[in-house]
């Protein structure tokens, strides 16, 4: 994973399933390198990245360690919880295991994408590029995962944060990101003109 310039941030997304699914839920709101960053601040300011110990820690102490320079997020009150919320799901619904939501029984695309959207902070977008980013940065095999995870799973598409393999394609994501802004931004202002 090379998500956010740091290599100490990227190895742990590339070997902890949750924390990059923290880092999924932290992207909103501010660039994504500081949300794929997150988990690795929240390891090592509370000593652990665990769903279990997470969901069962003092919320007052997460929304600390969210709040300490530099911050987790821009939000870190609403973060933090929702990050507690999303470790107390991965607890209860999947026995403290991440990966269990896209690998326990086998699952085709269609139901990784489900499990997925029914996450605490993810809603069907947020699924759907999750969905591309294990298929094409972890391995994923499920059946139809690229179908369900459209327009995010095609091949050779640089739409999100499941692209991104170095700088040049951290660069065109972002291009993309920034004409849709733009076409939409276009539109409203359109829209408010008539």
């Amino acid at each position: 994973m090379q998500l956010t310039g740091d290599p100490h941030a990227d190895q742990l997304l590339g070997t902890d399933d949750l924390a990059l699914l923290i880092g999924m839920l932290l992207d909103q709101q501010v660039p994504m390198e500081t949300a794929f960053a997150g988990p690795a601040k929240i390891r090592d300011r509370l000593g652990v990245l665990d769903a279990a110990a997470l969901a069962d820690m003092d919320p007052g102490r997460v929304e600390q360690a969210f709040r300490q320079p530099p911050a987790v997020h821009r939000f870190p009150g609403s973060m933090a919880a929702r990050t507690q919320a999303l470790c107390r799901a991965v607890q209860e619904e999947w026995h403290g295991d991440a990966s269990a939501i896209w690998t326990r029984g086998d699952p085709d695309g269609a139901e990784v994408l489900r499990r997925l959207a029914s996450l605490p902070g993810f809603g069907e977008q947020k699924a759907k590029i999750f969905l591309a980013l294990l298929g094409k940065r972890r391995g994923l095999q499920a059946p139809g995962w690229r179908e369900a995870s459209a327009p995010f799973g095609t091949e050779g598409a640089f739409l999100s944060v499941a692209d991104i393999t170095d700088q040049a394609s951290l660069a065109r994501v972002r291009e993309h990101k920034r004409a849709v802004k733009a076409a939409a931004k276009s539109g409203r202002a359109s829209a408010g003109g008539r």
